[in-house]
């Protein structure tokens, strides 16, 4: 009994890790993929706020810790299985990882959801509380990124008008540099040698030079404005995410009984820390790069309306996805803007869907290997 509460507590902080390799990075991305902030300031700025919010849950939000020890969806007996406790964990584990080595990203919160009904089906059959499994589980996971698609596409236009009204305009930069034209390409690269320079002159946007705000508002530059509110609503995103995604982690952990509550919240914001810190650079190119082309005002709409929704959301114990959430705030804008990248929607939503079923099956694989030496 004690080496399974030992390799329970270890599964646990692997799904910490694999949660912050593929989450941490989410909070941030606008900050990152509208050039506010490079690599490293918004990944140092994701890991702090994402650490309170996972501290935070020793206060706030403990009701999501019984959702995700499969109270009500399972029976009780089942909950307290060590065997049980370690398929799930493992199999959402697996899954997240799986993920993060190709760059998707995908909701934790899902993997959990799968590897749960996984495991419980082979444990119990169809003995699975319907109505708990609707109300608790795919109704949050479903509505969440709706109503964040409805938001976004609702309130861009709404602040842009604002916007206009402020007399805050949109300014584009003119960049004015020369080109070296190579004559030829050869096998080694090209050809300098006899190259042309010419000068050139472009006047863009977006990838060529960042589409930045002019004007004041309140007498403070609004740059500097749109900058520390992008920089607190990226915060308020990374907050809300560790608030969430914490307690679904300790909840399966903290049932093995082999760390306290507030030791298992401690340990598990750090190994998030740790995953986001080194393993979370594929998926930060994909959630601030490949989805939709930024402006820094857009971000911030983006984050504002993720951190309400995700905060909302764990104040009253619904396991929403933040991945989700978010994804569909950065959906809702390049919808509302024309510059959505479909074909990488699609894959993403392909992922999504995809989540939950290979975390079940591998939830359920893992509980059949456990539990297979106990009926010998």
């Amino acid at each position: 009994m004690v080496e399974f509460a030992i390799l329970i507590s270890g599964a646990m902080l692997f799904v910490a890790y694999s949660n912050g390799a593929n989450d941490n990075f989410k909070g941030v991305a606008t900050l990152f993929g509208s050039g506010i902030a490079d690599y490293r300031k918004a990944l140092w700025w994701a890991t702090a706020t994402t650490f309170a919010g996972s501290v935070a849950v020793m206060v706030l939000t403990t009701r999501l810790i019984s959702v995700f020890q499969g109270k009500g969806l399972v029976p009780d007996a089942l909950v307290q299985s060590p065997v049980f406790l370690a398929s799930v964990i493992f199999g959402a584990a697996v899954t997240v990882i799986a993920a993060t080595v190709i760059g998707m990203p995908i909701s934790t919160t899902h993997s959990l959801t799968g590897a749960l009904l996984g495991s419980g089906f082979v444990a119990v059959g169809f003995n699975l509380h319907a109505v708990t499994l609707w109300q608790n589980f795919f109704l949050p996971l479903l509505a969440s990124p709706l109503i964040a698609v409805l938001l976004s596409v609702v309130v861009y236009p709404l602040l842009n008008g604002a916007l206009r009204l402020a007399s805050i305009n949109k300014e584009t930069c003119l960049c004015v540099g020369s080109e070296v034209v190579p004559v030829m390409a050869t096998a080694e690269g090209f050809d300098f040698s006899n190259a042309s320079s010419s000068l050139r002159v472009i006047v863009g946007r977006e990838s060529q030079c960042l589409q930045r705000l002019t004007g004041t508002l309140w007498g403070v530059n609004v740059n500097r404005l749109t900058d520390w509110g992008h920089y607190l609503s990226a915060g308020a995103v990374s907050f809300a995410r560790g608030l969430n995604d914490t307690p679904k982690i300790v909840a399966l952990g903290s049932a093995a009984g082999a760390l306290g509550l507030d030791w298992s919240i401690g340990l598990v914001a750090i190994a998030m820390a740790f995953g986001g810190l080194f393993n979370a650079r594929r998926v930060a190119d994909t959630v601030s790069r490949r989805i939709t082309a930024m402006e820094p005002h857009q971000g911030f709409l983006a984050n504002v309306i993720t951190s309400f929704l995700v905060i909302f959301a764990s104040k009253w114990g619904l396991p929403v996805s933040t991945t989700h959430v978010s994804c569909g705030a950065l959906f809702g804008i390049g919808a509302a803007n024309g510059q959505a990248r479909w074909n990488v929607v699609r894959t993403i939503l392909l992922a999504w869907l995809l989540t939950l079923p290979i975390a079940a099956l591998s939830g359920a694989l893992i509980y059949s290997l456990l539990s297979r030496p106990a009926a010998m």
